[in-house]
């Protein structure tokens, strides 16, 4: 198969799936390696394809209307609770959609993170460990931001104040 009919039916398969698709999927359902796929990936964002990568794979942004409200919030706490922090966003019927700092040479770094179940936390904790990575918050003494998403403004006012409550959420109000 040729490279550019590849990336053709990588676009169709991310179109098709509601969820994200790791390169590792991908490559195999292409008999290529998953450098390629990483590759192919890079080039179709060159060219203008909108692709998201998480730390659960590959998806495109949806473009349907939604009905669910979305917030930035401030938040800082240690690297031991994580699992708290995004627990309740997810336990309330939340979901992180990313995690940003402001780093003071590349100014904003945004890290996707698509995460809305306790699958999705454990899955980005064993990432965390399996590659030995730091969470972006380690350049800003433990200073982010996520957006969150909720189904609705009422949850929203939930989640931020059980975050407060946690010592999670930088002076905001609800």
């Amino acid at each position: 198969m040729e490279a550019v009919e590849r990336r053709g039916k990588i676009l169709q398969l991310l179109k098709k799936k509601n969820k994200p698709v790791t390169g590792a999927e991908i490559a195999n359902r292409f008999g290529v390696s998953r450098q390629v796929i990483v590759q192919d990936i890079a080039i179709l964002r060159a060219a203008g394809q909108e692709i998201i990568a998480t730390p659960q794979g590959y998806m495109l942004p949806k473009t349907e209307k939604s009905e669910h409200v979305s917030m930035v919030i401030a938040c800082c706490h240690n690297r031991e609770q994580i699992v708290d922090e995004l627990g309740i966003v997810v336990d309330l019927g939340g979901k992180v959609l990313d995690v940003i700092v402001e780093h003071p040479l590349y100014g904003e770094i945004r890290g996707n993170l698509m995460i809305a179940s306790r699958r999705d936390i454990n899955i980005f904790i064993s990432q965390l460990a399996d590659k030995q990575a730091q969470p972006l918050a380690i350049l800003t003494d433990g200073v982010h931001l996520h957006t969150i998403e909720a189904p609705n403004s009422e949850v929203m006012k939930e989640i931020t104040s059980a975050l407060r409550e946690a010592g999670i959420l930088v002076s905001q109000e609800d």
